[in-house]
């Protein structure tokens, strides 16, 4: 694909990798078989070949809308389009370009804005999904005490002896019946 990148983004890593991209793209289409929005809304600027045209559009030197920014929005990054494509475009890698660029073009309304900060604050934080918070280890049961190292390495004590319990559970190769 022919690209002539605006001069705020030629020579810059993001506008070499996006240049790049761009011209690997033929425009043969294979992309949009695999690419789930596409194929769910049937709208071609909800498809690889449709993103990268927006995309493209923006890098140089058109004004993103609110509108790009919501066709760029729903794609699911899945990459599909990527084990279709015969000339091997690295879409993710380009949408992510792209998407950084019309992020800072348009600004979200507040209420997107506060969800969105509320997901990244919530969703980076390990503690809140492990098993066993560290909230009150006390209360916690015998299932606990082995994932956790206890003092002088009970613990390893406790799951080596539990092993060796199931081990002598086990029919040897005298007396087994199947």
């Amino acid at each position: 694909m022919e690209t002539h990148l605006a001069s705020w983004m030629k020579s810059t890593p993001d506008g070499d990798l996006a240049e790049s991209i761009l011209r690997r793209c033929v425009h043969c289409g294979f992309c949009t078989a695999t690419c789930p929005t596409y194929q769910l809304l049937g709208d071609e600027l909800d498809g690889p070949r449709g993103r990268i045209y927006l995309i493209k559009q923006v890098l140089e030197g058109e004004t993103a809308s609110r509108a790009t920014q919501s066709h760029l929005d729903r794609c699911l990054t899945c990459r599909n389009c990527e084990t279709t494509c015969p000339s091997g475009v690295a879409y993710g890698q380009l949408l992510d370009v792209g998407r950084k660029i019309v992020e800072q073009q348009v600004s979200r309304p507040l209420s997107q804005r506060f969800l969105r900060g509320l997901l990244r604050e919530t969703l980076t934080r390990s503690w809140l999904f492990t098993p066993n918070p560290p909230l009150g280890l006390a209360g916690q049961g015998a299932g606990a005490s082995r994932s956790r190292p206890l003092a002088n390495g009970a613990a390893a004590w406790r799951t080596s002896q539990a092993g060796l319990d199931a081990c002598r559970m086990c029919p040897t190769g005298n007396d087994a019946k199947y």
